[in-house]
């Protein structure tokens, strides 16, 4: 079992960027592959990047390509998500999951983005 906490959230203006992280506590962090999630008020929860457990896999989905990266730090249980030329859409609680075999299993609180001008 893995616990999780996100951090870095935050108001920010359109344009700007925000650094998410999420600590994980529990053994074995590096036998999971980690995803960023996020979800507005009234939608379902969205997958918007995911790493693989080496981290040598990620992927992204199209409305963050180019502007979101996702990366981890085995060494200390955390996983990041680098979001650059935000965006008023780019507005969500933003959450961390943990996936073993096809499913995410463990998530954390969530942090909430806005980005407003």
């Amino acid at each position: 079992q893995v616990q999780l906490v996100e951090s870095g959230g935050g108001l920010v203006q359109p344009g700007d960027s925000l650094r998410l992280s999420c600590a994980a506590s529990g053994r074995f962090f590096s036998t999971y592959a980690m995803g960023w999630f996020r979800q507005c008020p009234g939608k379902e929860r969205e997958l918007v990047a995911a790493i693989s457990q080496s981290g040598g896999f990620t992927y992204y989905a199209d409305s963050v390509k180019g502007r979101f990266t996702i990366s981890r730090d085995n060494a200390k249980n955390a996983v990041y998500l680098q979001m650059n030329s935000l965006k008023p859409e780019d507005t969500a609680v933003y959450y961390c999951g943990a996936r073993q075999g096809t499913a995410y299993h463990y998530w954390g609180q969530g942090t909430q983005v806005t980005v407003s001008s």
